[in-house]
């Protein structure tokens, strides 16, 4: 996918904040760290590739960010070799006074820096009762609420006389904090900081908390005996292991082995339960090692594997792409260049139990061969992984980062796809008639509707203009007539706040904001096109924001409403029938003091997995750190909302 260059926290780095790295910026003398970054860096960064930040957006991050991209992050395959001394001497040169003013500069509002937010500066507020888990209708236990993944909560607990009355409850801070899931009074929601939290939903306060899981997955919980309180719940690691955990203890009940071995590879799809098995996404970041003229680009290739319930011993293990890998060519030194490889799977699947299916959707290829196995949906067998379609919808979408005009890696393919990924999971959806279509929405502003028994395409429908960044990037949702689209744009969306800086002159305009389509016919039954707003990213320092109003995120439906989320750090509530806004609210318009001790916690944008509705409360995480990294912050903000913030 694109702008992977910043997107550290996204696949789930663990940044910690400025003031805990322990280094000072003069730890290490600024010419090593120049030389480093010439050498190695300077390249992409001052080179004009298209999804690295600029030296100047560096020289505003705080510098655990750049030692953690450099060391965990999506930067590690450039920084091989480099000791710790000077991952810090390289993070001290970018962030130093006179080496960012040097810095040409980029106008804001094309992507936010990091904002240099302490941590938590007190002990997590710990409940004082820990009581049983108590089920209730209002759950949401999953990244999609349902086995169709259509994020349709029937039960919220709000009226509609409910949703114009929302205003903050409580907020609290975490660094890269993800989708919860929700049984009755109690929260669960993991974090890129290596937190994992179970929280109070009514308060905010901390029912236990997991201190080494780094995750940007949200957790599923179900009643299961495998669990000493009858309560499960199991989360996706960063670092390719699955565990599982005591939902009402936090005791850990078992921990896989390392599902994929890839150095590239991670987990950033959730994982969803079907019966007796865990089924996993793996997706990986080979596309940034690609950068490197030392690196042999590509030989991962994305897979879906299953888990056994009670033990995480791994089931089977399915690759999306089944043609042999082939040396294309070799680069100087003996260095191969391979393939074919891509296909990641970034997006949990949803299950059709009816059929005995998993349906998934992968990311492009990395190489010039070929494959059908990337930017398609794919139907596995839930017992046996057997592939029993597949249906690619974008060939030749070969594509990795860093292939410029300036690029020496030797990696790039020739041409250079659009990198139009599935980053959304699908949802399957009956219709009037009883017919069922599976609905998967792509980057490239596409939205299919495919026959889920055999993969045919009945339907299909340009609802974005489509670009890296969306088109379709994080979720769609539906309720029982209608699917809800948002839309990113994000390329075309900068290029309407910088006019001639993004793009060809005379490019079409993008559409951002959200759309509900019949899932019969694609046909597009209302737009709301998201609207301009204010907003205050905290890192332009008081600079008047250039807002962008992208929307990537997850959408969350209630029984007469859509909410969505906005890269402005608006969220809003649509009315389902005619799109109308009925509700909005703007989470950087002021800061927040947090439940766990932070004073004047900034908002940030919204983007990622979006909201989670349940009894009568809806959560949210501003300044996300997502894709895009717009109003992205060192340290989120988790945001429950209330009738009347009661």
């Amino acid at each position: 996918m694109t702008l992977r260059a910043v997107r550290t926290w996204l696949f789930g780095v663990a940044v910690a904040a400025a003031s805990t790295l322990g280094f000072a910026a003069h730890a290490q003398p600024a010419s090593s760290g120049q030389q480093i970054y010439e050498t190695r860096c300077k390249s992409c960064h001052e080179g004009g590739a298209p999804r690295a930040p600029t030296r100047a957006d560096l020289g505003q991050r705080a510098p655990g960010d750049i030692v953690q991209a450099l060391t965990n992050g999506i930067m590690q395959p450039m920084a091989q070799g480099l000791s710790d001394a000077d991952k810090q001497a390289v993070a001290a040169y970018l962030t130093t006074s006179a080496s960012v003013a040097a810095a040409p500069s980029r106008p804001t509002g094309q992507e936010m820096p990091q904002v240099a937010v302490k941590g938590p500066s007190a002990p997590d507020p710990k409940c004082a009762t820990n009581p049983p888990i108590q089920a209730g209708n209002s759950d949401w236990t999953s990244m999609g609420i349902d086995n169709a993944s259509t994020r349709f909560q029937r039960h919220p607990g709000l009226t509609a006389a409910d949703v114009p009355r929302l205003k903050v409850k409580w907020a609290f801070s975490m660094t890269g904090g993800g989708q919860p899931a929700v049984v009755g009074d109690w929260l669960w929601v993991t974090n890129r900081s290596g937190k994992f939290y179970a929280l109070d939903t009514r308060t905010g306060c901390v029912h236990w908390s997991v201190d080494d899981l780094v995750s940007r997955t949200s957790p599923m919980i179900i009643k299961s005996p495998i669990s000493p309180s009858g309560w499960l719940t199991v989360i996706s690691q960063s670092d390719r292991i699955v565990r599982a955990f005591d939902a009402q203890t936090g005791k850990q009940i078992w921990k896989s082995a390392q599902l994929e071995d890839h150095p590239f590879s991670v987990l950033t799809g959730s994982p969803v339960i079907v019966g007796d098995r865990l089924i996993v996404p793996i997706s990986s970041i080979e596309e940034a090692a690609a950068m490197s003229k030392a690196y042999g680009c590509c030989t991962f290739r994305g897979s879906v594997a299953a888990l056994d319930l009670a033990t995480g011993k791994l089931l089977w293990k399915t690759p999306m792409i089944g043609e042999p890998l082939k040396v294309i060519r070799e680069k100087g030194g003996g260095v191969k260049v391979q393939g074919p490889a891509g296909a990641a799977v970034w997006a949990a699947p949803s299950v059709d139990r009816k059929r005995g299916l998993a349906y998934v959707v992968t990311g492009d290829s990395y190489t010039d061969i070929d494959t059908t196995g990337d930017d398609a949906v794919v139907a596995l067998d839930l017992k046996t992984g057997a592939i029993r379609w597949r249906r690619q919808v974008t060939q030749h979408d070969n594509f990795v980062m860093g292939c410029g005009p300036a690029s020496t890696s030797g990696n790039c393919p020739t041409p250079l796809g659009p990198d139009f990924d599935f980053g959304a999971t699908p949802i399957l959806m009956t219709l009037k008639n009883g017919h069922q279509v599976l609905v998967a929405g792509q980057k490239s502003g596409l939205v299919y509707g495919l026959d889920p028994d055999s993969g045919a395409v009945l339907w299909k429908t340009a609802v974005g203009v489509g670009s890296a960044i969306g088109g379709v990037e994080w979720g769609i949702g539906a309720n029982d007539t209608q699917v809800f689209v948002p839309i990113a744009d994000f390329s075309q969306v900068m290029a309407e706040l910088h006019p001639g800086a993004f793009g060809p002159a005379g490019a079409p305009a993008g559409k951002p904001g959200v759309n509900a389509l019949d899932p019969a016919t694609g046909t597009i039954v209302w737009t709301t096109p998201a609207p301009k707003a204010p907003c205050v990213y905290a890192s332009d320092k008081g600079k008047p924001s250039l807002c962008v109003r992208s929307q990537p995120a997850a959408p969350a439906v209630i029984p007469g409403f859509v909410f969505e989320g906005s890269l402005d750090g608006w969220v809003r509530a649509y009315d389902a029938k005619t799109g109308k806004i009925v509700w909005e609210d703007s989470t950087t318009s002021r800061t927040y003091d947090t439940v766990n001790g932070i004073k004047g916690q900034p908002g940030g944008g919204i983007d990622g997995m979006g909201p989670t509705i349940a009894g009568g409360m809806m959560f949210i995480t501003s300044g996300n750190n997502g894709a895009a990294r717009v109003g992205s912050n060192g340290v989120n903000v988790l945001l429950a909302y209330s009738v009347d913030g009661k």
